[in-house]
């Protein structure tokens, strides 16, 4: 029997697993992906997934944003909603909740430990049987909310979708969110490729939910609804969406809390319209156009579950809205100078990041710091970001190893810019150094990887560590919190 007695050593048997969110694209392919482990795995759980409902998202951008906005709106209309996301920011129970609410610790030890010995038989079983990190997580998730009566699931795809440990759900409705090139030594180079892959979470008859409005890949998706009879609801053909960006006003305090609440942030303004409703004047407590189309995915998909019966009222919408909050995309830390932190990791992730920062958000210099993930298009990210920011700080993330080198990451802004450049060797003396670079008038963005962001907001929010006195209510809650 395998020895978990408590919370170290369960989180010790789960990142024990081979976890290819800590590897190297490089070592790796989609042949490493299989759904027999993960179904059998499942099987001997009891199948789980088989009694409650879900929502599917995958997506290159905006499933993380779209699924917990849909789940966000549920809960709001009264229905136990279990959501599932990744990655994890500051705990792995994060990636996983049932009405707001994650495992906890002793719920965590309890959940491991029934799946422990499965695991264990498994990794005996000839064949390539032993299931991998993310596999284990997904499987645990489905006993957790099957434990905790959750009447439907939102569940995020981890990557791809087609051979996803998630795919084994029972949709009531899929979504997929947008295309573009990521994990291309997994899903392939070419945008069709890549959509067939994420189109691989289209059942039979099972209504799909798409975001994908350019071709090639909006016609992969066409293909694949119509080969199995699976109605699809198109953006800009068949619901659509306004944005009203609100821009920030430097605060003459900078205490706030940490978040992307409408206290920080501003928010926007959006409105959704489809053929049977229109929403005007939703507060989306995010900032971003992006945002905006993630809701109008959500509201549409919830459209959908009202179809086949589910009791959700249309003011659902705006009240589950009046209570968001999602760490990590585009969330305001601090003020004077602004303090923002978001995860984007790809071209079009940052894309969405400069276009809301030129909209919403004022500033005399702009400092940016930096680090990234080795299989990203890490000079592409570059080539957007530099042009938009005055001094620069390179960085790496400490808690995976897939970090590019901060020596490659300097060698690459040089071949790109000869703007002021700083090196820094882990978080903390990244915050620092773009501390002093930066008066009160001023923003810093910190961006390039979820893993950064996760890194760098547990520092400033969690552990108030780096910041001077009186510049951040996060820091000072978190030292009052501590003392």
């Amino acid at each position: 029997m395998a020895d978990v007695e408590n919370y170290e050593q369960a989180v010790e048997f789960l990142f024990s697993r081979v976890n290819y969110e800590r590897l190297s694209g490089m070592q790796y392919t989609g042949d490493d992906f299989k759904l027999d482990r993960m179904r059998e795995l499942l099987h001997r759980l009891g199948d789980p997934q088989e009694t409650i409902p879900a929502v599917h998202i995958a997506g290159t951008k905006g499933k993380g944003s779209t699924a917990a906005l849909t789940a966000q709106i549920l809960s709001a209309a009264g229905i136990r909603t279990a959501l599932f996301t990744s990655p994890h920011i500051s705990a792995f129970e994060e990636r996983m909740a049932v009405a707001g609410v994650n495992p906890a610790r002793h719920e965590l030890v309890e959940l491991v430990r029934q799946l422990a010995d499965v695991v264990t038989d498994l990794d005996k079983t000839p064949g390539q049987m032993s299931p991998t990190y993310f596999e284990i997580a997904t499987a645990l998730a489905w006993l957790y909310f099957q434990e905790r009566r959750a009447e439907i699931a939102v569940l995020e795809v981890g990557m791809g979708g087609r051979l996803d440990a998630t795919n084994l759900c029972r949709p009531a409705v899929s979504i997929i969110t947008s295309i573009s090139r990521d994990h291309t030594r997994q899903l392939g180079s070419r945008l069709d490729q890549i959509a067939r892959e994420k189109a691989g979470i289209i059942k039979n008859s099972v209504p799909v939910v798409s975001g994908v409005t350019s071709d090639p890949a909006r016609s992969v998706i066409v293909e694949a609804c119509q080969s199995r009879n699976a109605p699809l609801y198109l953006l800009g053909r068949d619901f659509g969406y306004r944005y009203f960006p609100r821009t920030s006003v430097l605060d003459e305090s900078p205490e706030i809390s940490p978040g992307n609440g409408p206290d920080n942030n501003r928010g926007s303004i959006v409105d959704i319209e489809t053929p049977v409703r229109q929403w005007r004047n939703l507060a989306l407590p995010l900032v971003g156009e992006h945002q905006a189309r993630n809701l109008a995915l959500a509201t549409a998909s919830i459209q959908r579950l009202q179809d086949q019966g589910w009791k959700i009222p249309d003011s659902a919408v705006a009240m589950g809205l009046a209570n968001f909050r999602w760490p990590g995309r585009i969330e305001v830390l601090s003020r004077r100078p602004t303090v923002i932190i978001d995860a984007a990791h790809n071209w079009e992730a940052v894309a969405a990041l400069l276009r809301t920062l030129d909209e919403s958000f004022s500033a005399r210099r702009r400092v940016l710091v930096f680090a990234a993930t080795r299989d990203k298009d890490v000079q592409g990210m570059l080539r957007q970001l530099l042009p938009k920011f005055d001094t620069v700080v390179v960085t790496c993330f400490q808690n995976n190893p897939r970090h590019v080198p901060v020596e490659v990451l300097v060698r690459m802004v040089r071949g790109l810019t000869d703007q002021p450049l700083h090196a820094a060797a882990d978080a903390a003396a990244a915050w620092k150094l773009a501390r002093r670079f930066a008066d009160r008038d001023d923003l810093i963005c910190i961006t390039g990887s979820f893993f950064i962001a996760a890194e760098m907001r547990e520092l400033l929010v969690d552990a108030g560590a780096g910041a001077p006195p009186g510049e951040s209510a996060a820091t000072e809650q978190a030292r009052t919190k501590q003392g």
